[in-house]
């Protein structure tokens, strides 16, 4: 798979507005929910889907996600059980996964799995693109990007308020699929609604006029705070709601689609 085929550019191509992609830990609430999150999420009518990578030390993330990462680790969930996990999901005759996949994790086990065997395995099994907030953007251009472009897999960058416009600019420059907006310099879940800060924030990024699309996370948790993410970008990515209501609801397909339905209303 080429970038120019990449399910993720693909998308953005087709629909521009209210995009909604929810994030959930690999492995979690069970060990074996993975697949049926995924397939229960697709059937809702989400845009995109996050898978995360659990790990041990997950520093950008709040309380619910570093549980869930301590739930799903418990469970015996890792990179090489991820991959198992996804094999042939996007060839299932009976429920074909088409909906494009990030994965999302910290950089130390994708090293210690190899960066190559880890792209390669991405490519293999349909992963589109990774997000990967503690790889810096200069080690990625100059050691990694060469060996993502060739198994045609995205890296996503993630720009926060405290993020110069020429830092911006690079990043834009450099990307492809879309940037993800962090709404606020904090950690995930720890966010309760769209402050005055954030909205002058969010114009600010929108009067850019950047190349990439743009989607909002940290924070997006209802229909209100979805709406005033896609007023400013593209849409939102919701993550440790989620999270929280696998955990209190279960993963049927049925609660999986209540979810969705809440947030977009």
């Amino acid at each position: 798979m080429t970038l120019t085929q990449n399910r993720i550019n693909d998308l953005f191509a087709q629909k521009s507005e209210r995009l909604l992609n929810v994030y959930f830990t690999a492995g979690f609430p069970q060990l074996a929910d993975t697949r049926t999150v995924l397939l229960g999420l697709q059937q809702a009518g989400v845009d995109l889907v996050e898978i995360g990578m659990p790990y041990s030390d997950p520093v950008a993330d709040g309380e619910t996600i570093q549980q869930s990462n301590g739930v799903a680790l418990d469970n015996g969930m890792s990179i090489r059980q991820l991959f198992n996990q996804l094999d042939g999901c996007r060839t299932d005759a009976e429920n074909p996964i088409t909906v494009p996949i990030l994965l999302m994790g910290y950089i130390n086990p994708v090293l210690q799995f190899g960066v190559e065997a880890f792209c390669q395995k991405c490519q293999e099994v349909g992963v589109d693109g990774v997000i990967l907030p503690d790889l810096p953007f200069d080690l990625y251009v100059d050691e990694y990007k060469a060996i993502f472009d060739r198994y045609g897999l995205l890296n996503i960058f993630l720009i926060t308020p405290q993020t110069s416009d020429e830092r911006i600019r690079f990043i834009d420059e450099v990307s492809e699929g879309f940037i993800y907006m962090v709404s606020s310099a904090s950690i995930t879940g720890s966010v309760s609604g769209i402050s005055d800060v954030m909205k002058a924030y969010f114009e600010r990024i929108q009067s850019m006029n950047l190349r990439n699309p743009r989607l909002i996370g940290f924070g997006i948790n209802n229909t209100e705070t979805f709406d005033a993410a896609s007023a400013n970008a593209n849409g939102a990515i919701v993550g440790s709601a989620f999270i929280r209501h696998l955990q209190e609801q279960g993963t049927s397909a049925d609660s999986i689609q209540r979810f969705v339905n809440g947030i977009r209303a």
